[in-house]
């Protein structure tokens, strides 16, 4: 069988590799083109790309799909399917029709429960106990093709957005190589999703990440744990902001919401709107994020200090 893969980060990239062990060709890559990063900004490949390259797998990077140029150069490669994960381009109907057996995707959830750009992280947010992966047929609306293949997995209470990211690109891998055996053994049965139970995980932003102490110590725990590694939960407090990367809720304490209540050994207690929240690990602008006692050493609150809310 031969597959064009598109997909850029980790995520993708274990996906890939997935394929590269079964008998299949991969005829091409797409990915997204190099970006600057790092202190020089220096451009950078995606994981995807540097696979491939390893791999030596013809690699290309258009800015986007919709003209005739990359469609044609997409179809000349004669793929049976193409298989999408974590690509970062939209596909239009030209770009879906092109292989024989159209196009598949790793999506991060168990459709229809949140579609759209953070499945992750929106499942994490809501306080769901289960997610998964689920293998869909691509159609030109957002996550709402029919469905091929699920598995499904826990959400443990100490996971973050970096920790289920990793177990959900782990489970997209073998959930991707398995859908691949059964469609060659005609197993694969095509499900419609209940639009009626979907929900959307708009695309995280930085101005929601702020703490608003307002809320129940339940929701923050849970915004701190869905919005690490990016874009980091945070608050201001003595006019500083600070990144909160690791939390857990104090239950029996009480006050004004944003109050310190007590500065203890491993975490500092804030007053919630409901319950509080004991923070553990902490970070001021340029520096290293810290366990609670180190970060105190080198920036002081003290009880009776206030975060500010939104």
């Amino acid at each position: 069988m031969k597959i064009i893969f598109a997909g850029t980060p980790h995520f993708a990239e274990k996906a890939l590799k997935a394929l590269l062990q079964k008998q299949v060709e991969v005829v091409a890559v797409l990915t997204q083109p190099d970006r600057p990063s790092g202190r020089g900004m220096q451009l950078k490949s995606s994981p995807v790309k540097q696979l491939a390259e390893q791999n030596r797998l013809p690699v290309l990077q258009p800015v986007s799909l919709k003209s005739a140029e990359i469609q044609q150069q997409l179809s000349a490669y004669q793929a049976d399917l193409m298989i999408v994960a974590a690509y970062g381009l939209i596909l239009p109907q030209a770009v879906l029709q092109i292989p024989r057996l159209g196009c598949l995707n790793i999506h991060a959830s168990l459709l229809p429960r949140w579609r759209g750009a953070a499945p992750i992280q929106r499942a994490i947010l809501a306080g769901d106990t289960e997610t998964g992966i689920t293998i869909m047929q691509m159609d030109v609306g957002l996550d709402t093709g029919d469905m091929l293949l699920k598995k499904s997995c826990p959400i443990e209470k100490q996971d973050t957005a970096a920790t289920l990211h990793d177990k959900l690109a782990g489970l997209g891998a073998e959930a991707i190589s398995e859908a691949l055996d059964q469609l060659e053994q005609g197993k694969l049965v095509a499900i419609l999703q209940d639009n009626a139970l979907a929900t959307y995980a708009a695309k995280l932003t930085k101005d929601e990440a702020q703490l608003d102490w307002t809320r129940e110590a339940v929701e923050l725990e849970r915004m701190v744990r869905g919005y690490n590694p990016f874009p980091g939960a945070s608050s201001t407090i003595n006019d500083t902001a600070i990144r909160i990367w690791q939390a857990g809720i104090h239950d029996g304490m009480s006050g004004k919401p944003g109050d310190v209540l007590a500065v203890e050994k491993n975490a500092l207690v804030v007053a919630c709107g409901h319950g509080a929240l004991g923070l553990e690990v902490l970070q001021r602008p340029n520096a290293k994020a810290l366990p609670v006692a180190q970060f105190l050493q080198g920036f002081q609150i003290k009880v009776g200090d206030c975060f500010m809310t939104r």
